[in-house]
């Protein structure tokens, strides 16, 4: 199983580690990582390993069996060795526009309040996708609604629940799509706001920013029809 070192400190951009396994595909596994592996809609990170002798390109991040995350190289070079002590520095540029639009679209929940179909996070966009049978008569309210969200400066912060608390509070979550990662016992939760006075609570595995006004401005875009009862928001940041 690899430490996902992302879980506890979405900041940290570098971090030591002894490789532990090759995959037959090539992929490197890691005792620990800084590296987000693909889930929830939110892509898979990307970086540089390093080591004494050696330096290759991960292009991106996914999850494998029994709890290990595996990086995946762009091109096939000399592998770094079983035991081996690499650095693993991240595209850090390219995680922390997935963290902001990741903590946008949470946001989005909120301001459109409705069951959640689907959704995707990219660099300088996200969509959500709502079980909604009409279109929103207005998307600039939903807009405006949203960057006054993010312009509160609310703190983002997590907690554990047990599989059995989430049980007992199936609202906490809302994509009918994506269910939350279970098979330790205990689901993280993501919260914006304080507990005093809390914007949202949902499970979400993902990494996101400290605070909402680190997302920035946001837009707007299409509102696109997705079938009978499904309706796409697109979302886009700066």
């Amino acid at each position: 199983m690899t430490d996902p070192l992302f879980r506890d400190d979405a900041y940290l951009r570098n971090a030591d580690a002894n490789v532990v396994r090759i995959t037959d595909e090539g992929g490197i596994v890691l005792d620990q990582t800084v590296f987000y592996p693909t889930g929830g809609g939110q892509p898979g990170d990307c970086g540089v390993l390093t080591w004494e002798g050696g330096r290759i390109e991960i292009a991106t991040t996914i999850k494998g069996d029994g709890g290990e995350i595996i990086l995946l190289p762009g091109e096939m070079s000399r592998l770094p060795a079983v035991g081996t002590v690499v650095r693993q520095d991240l595209d850090w540029e390219r995680r922390h526009h997935l963290m902001r639009v990741h903590t946008a679209l949470h946001l989005l929940s909120v301001v459109v309040p409705l069951p959640v179909t689907g959704g995707s996070i990219a660099e300088d966009k996200g969509r959500l996708d709502f079980d909604m049978e009409d279109a929103p008569e207005d998307k600039q309210v939903i807009e405006d609604a949203l960057n006054a969200l993010i312009a509160r400066d609310l703190v983002v912060t997590t907690q554990w629940i047990t599989d059995a608390e989430l049980d007992a509070n199936p609202g906490l979550v809302k994509t009918m799509s994506v269910k939350p990662p279970r098979g330790t016992g205990q689901v993280r939760l993501v919260r914006i706001g304080t507990q005093d006075e809390q914007i949202d609570l949902q499970p979400c595995g993902g990494t996101h920013v400290r605070s909402t006004a680190e997302i920035g401005p946001v837009r707007i875009g299409k509102i696109e029809k997705k079938g009978r009862q499904n309706r796409r928001i697109n979302l886009h940041i700066d």
